[in-house]
């Protein structure tokens, strides 16, 4: 087992990082422990709370990196898709779909938890877990033939993702099937090219 001189603060944080996603990545939210993750890593259920405060703000830590591997996911997908709009777009629906296909315990688990109050999730947190809607965001300014910091652009970035969400969220939960033929992907991405081209 472990001790506390073994591992810098930096690699501790690293490694109770890197278990928590993967004990989430196990089975999801409602399987984490943050003593399970003490075991895994070899120290006191303490130096966790030393190093994240509480259990809730371990899991929120893990949701903001999960934010970022996300946003990679998406920059990797967008360096692959042809340059015309409508291909991009495409590739952003099918980016979410597929995060959440690959990785569902931790993209349930960005939806499942909740921190006490607005203002509870650190303003590092909040910038970086904005990186996702910020790509989005442009690829939608750009469709619109709009700047990049237009506020329209981005208000309907916001509602798109949403609308793609609650369709990826039927399909994981099974409710698509019951109500639908058609592949969820295909039905969401119908619908962001209507409101793309509606406002455009």
């Amino acid at each position: 087992m472990g001790r506390r001189s073994d591992h810098s603060r930096a690699e501790l944080e690293a490694m109770i990082l890197g278990e928590s996603a993967a004990l989430i990545a196990e089975g999801g939210l409602a399987g984490f422990s943050a003593r399970e993750v003490a075991r895994r890593v070899g120290y006191s259920i303490g130096t966790i709370h030393n190093l994240f405060g509480t259990s809730d703000r371990l899991v929120a830590a893990v949701n903001t990196r999960s934010f970022g591997l996300w946003a990679d996911a998406l920059r990797a997908r967008l360096a692959g898709a042809p340059a015309d709009t409508d291909a991009r777009l495409a590739a952003l629906v099918e980016g979410y779909f597929a995060f959440a296909h690959a990785e569902p315990g931790l993209w349930s688990a960005i939806f499942d938890h909740r921190l006490p109050g607005p203002d509870a999730l650190p303003p590092a947190d909040r910038e970086a877990r904005g990186l996702l809607t910020d790509i989005v965001a442009g690829e939608v300014a750009t469709a619109l033939g709009r700047a990049a910091d237009d506020a329209g652009a981005a208000a309907l970035a916001r509602s798109l993702i949403a609308t793609v969400h609650g369709h990826c969220a039927m399909a994981m939960g099974g409710a698509w099937a019951l109500m639908a033929d058609d592949p969820p992907e295909a039905a969401a991405l119908a619908r962001v090219r209507e409101a793309v081209a509606g406002q455009g």
